[in-house]
């Protein structure tokens, strides 16, 4: 019998949730065939058959979150002796014969009891450790055991004898059955998922950086006209390929939006690589696929790559390598429409940009002229612990300074 598990397959990934199963107890199975469908933090992934055999039991029911090395399943491959799929090579538990004993006694095998499994989010365990306390001793109130940080600070006031102190907000009693009404009858949407998964990523970045919005104009007169041009000597190249040129060249001279905070040793951390993230609306919510080495290609190397993996991630077939290592973030919504926003940054990350619309505007130019301009708006979020406000000025800009004179990115080959 092999034990099918839930092996890591994300850098710092400690839990999942089952999404599907593509085989039922009693189905046969080749090595490598998808058994189960697992949704992380980074993305959706599929878990293989480890061996040949049928299927005997499921462990785990759809919508489960479970932590890494959970059996999700088992599969009779044949054999007697049960091993596992998942962790370092173990060695089968069996009956052991010893001379002192005669043939017929067996030695039992020690019972060993397995550490606890603590389900909660990186958050939760640093505020945990803050405020002192062993979250094993923890009983978690959210799905499948979850600790979280409410059930932290619970803790706290009950240990430090303070109890419960709650804030109660009258409700009339007809308001109630109104608003009770109202949830019985109205329609639901399933919260798991990559939906979930969003949520508890924004949830954790807003409740860590202190975010600051800066927004900025941009004039894509210059840019529009030059990609024209382009195009019609058979180069179409995307209007965001030059954008994160731009930005490439920004980074490196205003480093602190391309680093992140390290709580732990009480130091800013400057990155090295220019790994950029595309924020890409897909059906099933939002994924980043991660551009690396930015700085090193060229403005038509940008936008190949960039369309390659916004592709795959609208159709689902991403790779944990091609989700992780980002060091800033874009999104563009300007073909959605709409002015300004206040994007959320990618946690751990400093700082993200997004896009918006581009609207033709009257302008009054410098010799007092009004001529009408393509103008983007833009919205520079900032982790404030890191990046002042005047940082944020100059960066946008740099920014801008670049993409009016398009031209010019071409020098910029590296």
């Amino acid at each position: 019998m092999v034990e099918v598990k839930f092996h890591d397959i994300g850098e710092g990934m400690t839990e999942g949730e089952v999404v599907n199963y593509f085989v039922k107890v009693g189905d046969s199975v080749k090595v490598d065939q998808p058994l189960v469908e697992m949704q992380t933090d980074k993305m959706v992934a599929e878990i293989p058959s480890p061996t040949s055999g049928t299927v005997k039991k499921i462990n785990v029911d759809v919508g489960s979150t479970i932590t890494i090395g959970s059996v999700l399943l088992e599969i009779d491959d044949g054999k007697n002796a049960t091993v596992s799929s998942y962790g370092s090579e173990q060695e089968v538990s069996a009956a052991v014969l010893t001379p002192e004993k005669k043939e017929n006694q067996i030695v039992e095998p020690e019972v060993r009891t397995p550490p606890k499994r603590i389900i909660a989010a990186p958050h939760t365990r640093r505020i945990a450790r803050e405020n002192d306390v062993d979250i094993e001793q923890v009983t978690g109130s959210g799905p499948a055991g979850r600790v979280t940080d409410e059930d932290i600070f619970r803790f706290v006031r009950e240990r430090d004898g303070k109890g419960e102190s709650r804030v109660e907000v009258a409700v009339e009693p007809d308001m109630k059955e109104v608003e009770e009404s109202n949830i019985i009858s109205g329609d639901t949407i399933p919260f798991t998922g990559i939906r979930k998964q969003i949520a508890m990523k924004m949830a954790e970045s807003l409740s860590t950086i202190p975010h600051v919005t800066h927004f900025d104009e941009a004039d894509l007169t210059n840019l529009l006209e030059f990609r024209k041009e382009l195009k019609e000597s058979g180069e179409n190249i995307s209007v965001v390929a030059f954008f994160l040129k731009a930005l490439t060249i920004t980074l490196k001279e205003f480093p602190l939006f391309n680093a992140c905070l390290d709580e732990e040793n009480q130091v800013i951390r400057l990155l090295k690589g220019y790994h950029i993230g595309l924020a890409t609306n897909t059906e099933k919510g939002l994924l980043v696929p991660v551009l690396r080495d930015a700085d090193k290609k060229s403005i038509k190397q940008l936008h190949v790559e960039m369309k390659a993996l916004t592709k795959k991630a609208q159709e689902q077939k991403l790779s944990v390598a091609e989700m992780k290592g980002g060091t800033f973030t874009i999104s563009n919504v300007g073909p959605l429409g709409g002015t300004a926003a206040t994007p959320i940054i990618n946690h751990p990350q400093a700082s993200i940009i997004a896009f918006h619309k581009t609207k033709r505007k009257p302008i009054v130019m410098e010799n007092d002229n009004i001529v009408i301009r393509s103008i983007m708006t833009m919205s520079l979020s900032f982790d404030h612990r890191i990046i002042d406000g005047a940082d944020s000025v100059m960066f946008t800009n740099r920014f801008i300074e670049l993409v009016e004179q398009p031209k010019k990115l071409i020098l910029y080959l590296h």
